[in-house]
C-alpha cells in the first residue's frame, strides 16, 4: 500500500526563494500555477482574478525567469475576452513542450446567468457549470501566441499532458485521464477516467461541479475523489494519487497505459486537503510534494521520497513559514498550495500559492537529497 510512514524525522532543506507575483489591490486572488523551462528560459503561468477564488473573468498570468528565482515580464497571457465571453472563469493548466514549441493549456467554463449572484458575482458553491473545455495556446519564440484553440474535452485539468514509458501522453484531471499518441499534445485525446457510468450517457464533463456529482454516484466512501497526479513505477503500473478531503490520498491504478483505471481506494499517505504533484528524479528515486500534515492549513509543504514506488520514507520539509492574507476573498486560505515541480539542470523548483494571492518557487540542489 502506498505510504509515506516517515524512517526518520522530517529534515528542512536548504533552498533558496522567488518571489513570482504578489497581489495587489482587484488582482489579490492566486492559484492553480506550474512552472517550465523552454528554451532560455523559465515560465510560469496561475489563474488570477479581482478577489474571490473562479469568479467571472479569472484570466492566467505569465512571467518569466532565466534562474527561476529573478521574475520579470509578468502579464496577462490568456483572458475571457479572447474567447468570447466576459464571463468565463480561467483557470491555468499548466505547460507542455513538443520540440520548439511551447503548448500553454487553460480551462474554462462558464456559471449560468441564473445562478450568479448580486453585482454579476460567482454563486458562493460549485455549482452551475456550463461549457467546460480545455483550451491551448502555443508559442516558438516566448513571445508570439497562437490563437487560443478548444481541444474538444471537458475537463478542468489538474496538471498538464504528462509521457508515459510509451510515449503516451496523459492528461491529470479529478476523474476523467484523457490520454493521446499525438506528440504535438493537443491532437487525438480519448477519454478515459474512473467516473463510470455517473453521467448516464450524457457527454463526461470534470470540474469543480461533476466531481461532487461522480464521487455520490460511484459510492466512494471519501468526502472528495478530485485534483490527480501520477507517477508511473518500473512494472509499468500508472498510479493516479487522487486528493479525497479526508486524512489520506486515495489512487486509482492502470496496468494498460492508461486506458482504463482501477477503482480509486484509500492509501496509508497523509494529507491535508490539497493539491499536490508526484514525478521520478533522475537517480530513479519517486518523489511526492504536498501538504501531508493533518489539519495543518496547508503548512508545511513536504516533500516525501521513495526508492520502490511505495514507501515514501525519506521526508523533507520546504517550506513551513508563517505567510498573513494580505486581502480577503472567498474560499481563500492555505499557507502552501497546489504545487507543481519541475526537474532542471541539478535542482528541483517547486512553484505554489501562498493563501491564494502570492506565487512563489523554492528551489533545491538534488545533491541534497
Amino acid at each position: 500500500m502506498i505510504n509515506n510512514r516517515e524512517s526518520s524525522p522530517a529534515v528542512k532543506l536548504n533552498s533558496q526563494i522567488g518571489n513570482v507575483f504578489s497581489p495587489v489591490a482587484n488582482a489579490s486572488y492566486s492559484h492553480h500555477p506550474s512552472i517550465a523551462f523552454f528554451k532560455d528560459r523559465f515560465f510560469a503561468i496561475w489563474s488570477n482574478g479581482t478577489k474571490n477564488e473562479d469568479d467571472l473573468g479569472q484570466r492566467v498570468l505569465i512571467a518569466e525567469s532565466y534562474d527561476g528565482l529573478s521574475w520579470f515580464n509578468t502579464r496577462v497571457v490568456v483572458t475571457a475576452e479572447m474567447l468570447g465571453d466576459k464571463d468565463k472563469v480561467l483557470t491555468a493548466a499548466g505547460f507542455y513542450i513538443h520540440g520548439d514549441t511551447l503548448n500553454l493549456y487553460y480551462g474554462s467554463y462558464n456559471y449560468s446567468k441564473s445562478s450568479l449572484g448580486e453585482g454579476n458575482s460567482r454563486p458562493k458553491g460549485d455549482v452551475s457549470h456550463e461549457n467546460t473545455s480545455l483550451g491551448v495556446i502555443s508559442t516558438k519564440d516566448c513571445v508570439n501566441w497562437s490563437l487560443p484553440k478548444d481541444l474538444g474535452i471537458a475537463i478542468i485539468p489538474n496538471h498538464a499532458p504528462q509521457r508515459t514509458y510509451s510515449g503516451r501522453l496523459i492528461i491529470s484531471g479529478n476523474v476523467m485521464f484523457p490520454y493521446t499518441d499525438c506528440e504535438n499534445g493537443i491532437d487525438g485525446y480519448k477519454l478515459s477516467g474512473i467516473y463510470g457510468d455517473a453521467f448516464k450517457g450524457e457527454t463526461p464533463r470534470d470540474d469543480s461541479e461533476s466531481i461532487h456529482l461522480v464521487r455520490e454516484r460511484n459510492g466512494w466512501e471519501a468526502n472528495l475523489i478530485c485534483e490527480g497526479s501520477f507517477f508511473q513505477t518500473d512494472d509499468n503500473t500508472l498510479h493516479m494519487m487522487l486528493r479525497s478531503n479526508s486524512e489520506f490520498l486515495w489512487c486509482a491504478d492502470s496496468t494498460d497505459d492508461g486506458k482504463s483505471w482501477s477503482a480509486p481506494y484509500k492509501t496509508n499517505y497523509t494529507d491535508d486537503g490539497s493539491k499536490f504533484h508526484f514525478g521520478r528524479l533522475p537517480d530513479g528515486r519517486f518523489y511526492g510534494v504536498s501538504n501531508s500534515k493533518i489539519k495543518s492549513k496547508r503548512n508545511p509543504l513536504d516533500l516525501f521520497i521513495s526508492s520502490d514506488g511505495e514507501n515514501f520514507d525519506k521526508h523533507y520539509i520546504l517550506r513551513d513559514e508563517q505567510y498573513d492574507m494580505q486581502f480577503l476573498g472567498l474560499h481563500k486560505g492555505g499557507s502552501y498550495g497546489y504545487p507543481h515541480t519541475l526537474i532542471h539542470d541539478g535542482y528541483m523548483y517547486v512553484i505554489y500559492s501562498k493563501q491564494k494571492e502570492a506565487i512563489e518557487v523554492t528551489r533545491i540542489s538534488l545533491s541534497d537529497l
